[in-house]
């Protein structure tokens, strides 16, 4: 996971200041000097990494600590604020203002910049209820084509492209016109990236913007390549002063040096991050809870928003009808977890749970977690799912054999899906009172 020895070394840092009574030049300049060393391991820009730890010096140094406030935790509460700051401090929104709003994306091949544009479009369009139309404008890779082409069938937004035509910015403007006509209010364009910066595409890029005059120029650059992210951020940033940053694969076993050091660099903001490869892993870039995260605090508000986002009221209010009545069965089961699902990365989601991160840190928590309980839900009729009490023997021994589980798993997941019911019963309506009463007494 993203930033995660960078937690594990601040961790240590702070460590060297538990049990001292209160901050000196001394143990703060023994603490920050860990600190630096594990941005620098972390891939941080070293002259962001010295200013870093010099202003958290100079504002630890002038803090009276408070009797209710150990010296660690005063730091950790400096080094978070200060960490808030480097990544840009507040949160960075985008404009899509215009009739059309124009987002035009640029970085180099394989940056993301193609998979990021389908994100893009899925969050507008189904977050935000606008008309997005995605545009091919990469005539060197056929493949860029296609893959947008398969992108937005895949979301269901529109692609427009002209596989005949070699002129980008040709395709761009048409791409305007044709959104203006048929009432796209928003038009992403993709365009071409190389494996290096070189003229040609700077020139071409250049030329794109200066045609269509883009509301929002956004810079892809894969988080994974450390260091060189933030020399690249430069140079796109002098030829086309982008508005923000869109950092992808921020899932990956990266460093994420990069993420600390190009808003710094560049003085452009990060805007958003992409989390994995499913077209809803697309989070906008909220630099306060990523300094939570970074410092194992967790990130409870973005777990929330999630959770929100797959909230269906009337659907809550279906469900809670069938629990009330005992009727919750396999159908509704399988529901929840396809919504579960929906929220991303199980590990990802798991580590924005306070505490939750680091003791997750060695363990493997695959995507697939829900595969077999799937697989055995499928095996049943609809009668079954619908009526899990007709399971007898001979039943469960033909779901185990088509789910290719055994009948152990089918057991176990029946005998768990029964408590999971009956607590669910007791704690809707009246059940609660029930529940209480039903609890051991303690004496006082």
């Amino acid at each position: 996971m993203l930033f995660e020895n960078l937690s594990e070394r601040l961790e240590r840092s702070f460590k060297i200041l538990k049990g001292e009574g209160r901050i000196t030049e001394v143990n703060v300049a023994e603490t920050l000097k860990d600190v630096r060393k594990a941005l620098l391991d972390a891939d941080v820009n070293y002259k962001v990494a010295k200013s870093f730890t010099d202003t958290v010096k100079q504002k630890a140094l002038g803090q009276n600590v408070l009797t209710a406030v150990k010296p660690s935790q005063l730091m950790i509460k400096i080094v978070h604020d200060e960490l808030a700051i480097l990544m840009g401090g507040e949160t960075a929104e985008i404009n899509t203002k215009g009739q059309p709003a124009v987002i035009l994306m640029s970085g180099l091949q394989g940056s993301g910049k193609t998979t990021f544009s389908g994100k893009l479009a899925y969050m507008l369009k189904n977050k935000k209820n606008r008309r997005p139309l995605l545009t091919a404008c990469d005539v060197y890779r056929p493949a860029a084509i296609e893959q947008l082409r398969v992108l937005g069938e895949q979301i269901d937004v529109p692609v427009y492209c002209e596989p005949e035509n070699k002129n980008p910015v040709e395709i761009a403007q048409n791409a305007i016109r044709e959104a203006k006509s048929k009432g796209y209010d928003i038009v992403i364009v993709d365009t071409a990236g190389r494996l290096a910066i070189d003229e040609q595409m700077m020139q071409e890029i250049a030329a794109i913007k200066a045609a269509i005059e883009p509301q929002e120029t956004l810079f892809v650059v894969d988080s994974m390549t450390g260091q060189d992210a933030v020399n690249t951020a430069r140079e796109f940033n002098e030829r086309l002063d982008f508005d923000g940053v869109v950092l992808t694969k921020l899932d990956g076993d990266t460093r994420g040096g990069a993420a600390l050091s190009i808003r710094t660099v560049v003085n452009k903001p990060i805007k958003f991050v992409g989390t994995g490869e499913k077209m809803e892993a697309i989070d906008q870039f909220h630099p306060s809870r990523m300094a939570d995260r970074i410092l194992g605090m967790g990130d409870i508000v973005s777990l929330v928003e999630r959770a929100q986002e797959q909230y269906d009221e009337e659907e809550a209010k279906r469900l809670q009808k069938k629990i009330q009545k005992n009727q919750f069965d396999f159908n509704d089961f399988l529901s929840q977890i396809q919504q579960i699902k929906k929220m991303g990365n199980l590990k990802e989601l798991a580590s924005m749970i306070p505490g939750v991160g680091k003791a997750l840190k060695n363990i493997d928590i695959d995507d697939d977690a829900f595969k077999s309980i799937e697989a055995i839900i499928y095996s049943m009729t609809p009668k079954e799912r619908m009526h899990p009490e007709i399971l007898n023997g001979s039943r469960r021994n033909r779901i185990a054999k088509g789910s290719g589980t055994n009948i152990q798993e089918v057991n176990r997941l029946i005998k768990n899906f029964d408590q999971t019911r009956k607590m669910m019963k007791m704690v809707t309506g009246n059940g609660m009172s029930k529940m209480m009463a039903q609890m051991p007494k303690f004496k006082r």
